[in-house]
């Protein structure tokens, strides 16, 4: 892959959904501190929409929005896992779940926090993760 990126694959629970997305082996992860992903634990690996792709069960998916509905939360209707979703702070990318990678891909995750409680300040930190 070019531009020291790996194909890396992953997907919910019960495996019927399942996606592919182009990043580093390293991966630069975030930890965010907002009420949903510090309840879910989600660990975000935001990338530009063309480095994602779904492989299956987009019939397996269901939509949750909230407060500003900006965010598109995507759950496997089945397992009840959020594998990635359409972030808020990068609605032109997709937040993979770091982990619902699977094993073999990735040789190291540096987790960074995203502060929510000063999110313009966050969000503009990381405003490059989302740009082709």
């Amino acid at each position: 892959m070019k531009d020291g990126l790996v194909t890396h694959r992953g997907g919910c629970h019960c495996s019927r959904v399942r996606f592919e997305v182009d990043a580093p082996a390293r991966i630069a992860a975030l930890d965010c501190n907002c009420s949903i992903c510090r309840m879910t634990g989600f660990v975000h690996l935001i990338v530009p929409a063309s480095r994602f792709r779904l492989l299956a069960g987009e019939d397996a998916l269901v939509e949750y929005t909230f407060n500003t509905g900006a965010a598109k939360h995507r759950f496997c209707r089945h397992c009840g896992v959020k594998s990635f979703y359409i972030p808020r702070s990068h609605p032109d990318g997709v937040d993979v779940n770091v982990r619902c990678l699977d094993e073999g891909t990735v040789e190291a995750v540096e987790v960074t926090p995203f502060d929510d409680g000063d999110r313009e300040r966050s969000t503009a930190a990381i405003a490059h993760l989302s740009a082709e």
